[in-house]
């Protein structure tokens, strides 16, 4: 499906660092930071005070909405029309790529790695996926799913496609060594966190982020340094164990420093990452988180999704309730969306639920 001619999304320039970065505003509002009052806040545990990238409005929203402002502004700036993009199947990084596109009137052609093992076909056709054509984004499907430069690599095979057929793509590589231009629009929302957190007059000790591909945690670290802020940021691993994503963040952060003139701005011992709520792997749960997701949504009417939030808020809660770490602060916890992979999970969550149910009446019922 190829875009309408209609009127070009506005393209500004933001200063970061010591440098400027085109830039389109995709983001409805500021998004809330609210107080998980159910969950915490009492008997011992810290309060968590959720900030709600959830709610960043286009394509259902997410964490991707920011990164997509400065990938989507730098096509735009250089003449391009269409967006390349890969991930896995239910990836929400693909969906906002493909709702992104057409708010900028450019082309979306997606890219799904085969990640998860023994997914159903209510997987491979609903939730993110039904969303990325009803964008009118082009499917490709690659079956390899832990071979991130042979993505990276299928990617420019299909720019190269394109661009022998006349057209002008932006691919956006995922790949650690990548230039993190994604990572900008975290950088900006350090400053914003900060400014929120001190209207509520709330004082944050901690703050916990999923680490999967990197750029958001990179981001948010890299901007609170930028911001004169020492805050410490953990990262929860929902891909790759502890020593692969220390590297991976190792790797985007200096990058990301470099690309805005602040060589050095993060050190290594800013880099704090756990791999305690992996589980088995990427979306693929414990029984712990998925009582997290449970929890989130009978306590507090919170969505969460079996890929990030479940397990970076399972994190974020087992850190609130250490005080020594908290030292009387509060964690702030960042919910990067993800709401529409519920209803590609189907079949994990209502066997999840089944077994919860089962385990809290002690007989065998059922959802």
């Amino acid at each position: 499906m190829t875009a309408s001619p209609l009127p070009p999304a506005v393209v500004e320039t933001v200063r970061i660092g010591d440098r400027d970065f085109p830039r389109v505003r995709l983001i409805s509002g500021v998004p809330p930071l609210e107080p998980l009052a159910r969950l915490s806040g009492h008997g011992g545990r810290a309060l968590i005070l959720a900030k709600r990238d959830d709610l960043t409005g286009l394509g259902l929203g997410g964490n991707k909405v920011r990164k997509l402002e400065f990938y989507s502004g730098k096509a735009l700036a250089t003449g391009c029309d269409t967006l390349i993009i890969t991930g896995a199947v239910q990836s929400n990084y693909v969906r906002i790529t493909a709702a992104a596109a057409r708010k900028c009137g450019l082309d979306c052609h997606i890219q799904l790695e085969d990640r998860v093992a023994g997914m159903d076909e209510n997987y491979r056709k609903n939730g993110n996926v039904l969303l990325d054509r009803l964008f009118g984004a082009t499917l490709h499907y690659l079956p390899v799913g832990e071979d991130e430069a042979a993505a990276d690599d299928h990617l420019d095979r299909i720019a190269g496609e394109l661009t022998a057929r006349g057209r002008k793509p932006f691919v956006i590589h995922l790949g650690a060594g990548s230039e993190p231009r994604g990572a900008l629009g975290y950088v900006l929302a350090a400053q914003e966190i900060l400014d929120q957190a001190a209207a509520l007059d709330r004082r944050i000790s901690q703050v916990v982020v999923p680490s999967g591909s990197g750029q958001t945690h990179g981001g948010l670290l890299t901007g609170l340094r930028l911001a004169g802020s020492s805050l410490p940021v953990t990262g929860i691993c929902v891909r790759r164990d502890q020593a692969a994503q220390t590297a991976r963040i190792r790797q985007i952060t200096a990058n990301l420093c470099d690309l805005i003139g602040r060589p050095g701005l993060v050190t290594e011992d800013d880099i704090q990452i756990t791999d305690a709520f992996l589980g088995p792997g990427y979306g693929k749960n414990t029984p712990e988180t998925w009582a997290t997701l449970f929890a989130a949504a009978q306590d507090e009417g919170l969505l969460l999704d079996p890929v990030y939030t479940a397990k970076s808020l399972s994190g974020a809660l087992a850190m609130a309730a250490q005080p020594e770490t908290t030292g009387g602060g509060d964690v702030l916890w960042l919910h990067t969306g993800g709401t529409p992979a519920l209803f590609g999970y189907r079949a994990a969550i209502e066997q999840a639920l089944d077994k919860d149910i089962t385990k809290q009446t002690g007989a065998g019922a059922t959802a």
